[in-house]
């Protein structure tokens, strides 16, 4: 199908026109309450903003790509921007509306109210609609989306109880509203990806039977409604979980199902985030050379362009930092921290400000192997520089990398390492 070239640059200028953003200044304001909210430092000039009006705009830069989506709440590509190469950009989706203010709260608690706007599904009692449209549907994805990047910015432990109540709201429409069959497809969809996501959040804060709860209701909605790639996504975090709980056989298993299933999808970054999970349940077992050769088949689809159908939403954090902190795990796995840590400061340096909770709990994984390591002092002043950040992140899987570096530091005999594990008790209890 052609595409009117002239109409893309129309597409980015009728969208801001729509949230009263057609004059530079105007723009200018949003984006850069945008940027601030989402945690990237951008900049932006009116030049720069004319020049995305016209026919055949630039693609915008990585940080300022997600400041758009952030702002529109959509891909930058579907505003007629050229789209972003594989694994150059993280879109974050989390969506602006027009009621926020400037304060000086920290931003933890900013985004969550800002949140709870666009999101208003999650947070308050609501009248299910008689007849669902697709107004409706967008509305209740929109409210995903908003949670899912609060969890990628701050953790799982604050935000389980919102999406809960967004995901009771879809069973509710579901089971007392009208609609066509195609709109009833649409909101399976949802609440299959809404019950994953649940599960997730739980996860993260280190609930783990309430997690695999809801997993398995991801699972049960995929089959009744014949989704593979919900039921992909099920097995690949049920893998992910079972890995973390140390259970790796069971963990191979699952995965194992989730690559034969994602192999009909022809989905490179889908494929490489199972192998490389595979990978780490073998490391587990104790085989090193499988878990390399995983790890090595990981890395090699993660190269490859994207084929196929476009990947799963859920995929969009997988990148460079990625593939760096597992070689990191790995390598800690295996008692080598020194060789750990190049990898996790490339994952540090590589991970993006909307990922917060990843870059904090790298960071206390760094700062763990730089004193398992020998470099006492160094990852000392790393733990303790990383506390604040604990201020704006509610991770249970981050405060456990934490208390192991505290552990770590308790052990060894040295004034450094003695007050900074005082530092780190005192934070967490």
């Amino acid at each position: 199908m052609e595409v009117d070239m002239g109409r893309q640059g129309a597409l980015f200028e009728q969208a801001c026109a729509d949230r009263g953003w057609d004059r530079p200044a105007a723009f200018l304001a949003a984006f850069a309450q945008a940027a601030y909210m989402v945690g990237e430092p951008v900049e932006l000039t009116a030049r720069q903003f004319r020049r995305w009006c016209l026919p055949n705009p630039p693609r915008p830069r990585q940080k300022a790509w997600r400041v758009l989506h952030a702002m529109f709440g959509v891909n930058p590509a579907d505003l007629g921007f050229p789209p972003a190469p594989y694994g150059e950009i993280n879109p974050c989706t989390f969506l602006i509306t027009d009621q926020t203010e400037e304060t000086d709260v920290n931003r933890r608690t900013f985004v969550t109210a800002a949140m709870g706007t666009t999101a208003g599904a999650a947070l308050g009692a609501f009248t299910p609609p008689e007849a669902v449209g697709t107004p409706h549907v967008q509305e209740l994805r929109a409210g995903l989306r908003a949670l899912d990047t609060l969890v990628d910015l701050h953790g799982g432990t604050d935000v389980r109880a919102l999406a809960v109540r967004h995901l009771n709201r879809i069973r509710r429409i579901i089971e007392t509203s009208t609609y066509s069959d195609s709109i009833g497809r649409q909101l399976h969809l949802l609440a299959g990806q809404t019950a994953n996501s649940c599960a997730y959040m739980h996860f993260d804060a280190c609930e783990q039977d309430t997690a695999r709860h809801y997993w398995y209701e991801g699972l049960t909605i995929a089959t009744m409604s014949d989704n593979t790639e919900i039921k992909i996504e099920a097995l690949a975090m049920l893998g992910l979980q079972a890995n973390y709980e140390e259970r790796p056989r069971h963990a191979h298993q699952l995965l194992a199902a989730a690559r034969h299933h994602a192999e009909a999808l022809g989905s490179p970054v889908l494929l490489s985030i199972i192998a490389s999970r595979e990978a780490n349940a073998l490391s587990l077992l104790g085989d090193h050379a499988g878990a390399r050769a995983a790890l090595t088949r990981s890395l090699r689809l993660m190269e490859r362009p994207r084929t196929g159908r476009p990947s799963p939403g859920w995929t969009a954090f997988y990148d460079q930092s990625e593939a760096e902190v597992i070689q990191a795990h790995l390598f800690t796995k295996a008692g080598k921290h020194k060789a750990a840590i190049p990898y996790f400061q490339a994952s540090v340096a590589h991970t993006g400000a909307s990922y917060g909770r990843n870059l904090t709990g790298r960071q206390f994984a760094l700062a763990h192997s730089l004193v398992q390591a020998g470099e006492v002092d160094e990852g000392a002043a790393l733990a303790v520089t990383t506390l604040g950040k604990l201020r704006e992140v509610s991770s249970g899987r981050v405060r456990r990398r934490a208390v192991e570096v505290r552990d770590a530091l308790a052990s060894v005999d040295s004034h450094t390492a003695r007050e900074a594990a005082q530092a780190l008790t005192n934070h967490l209890t």
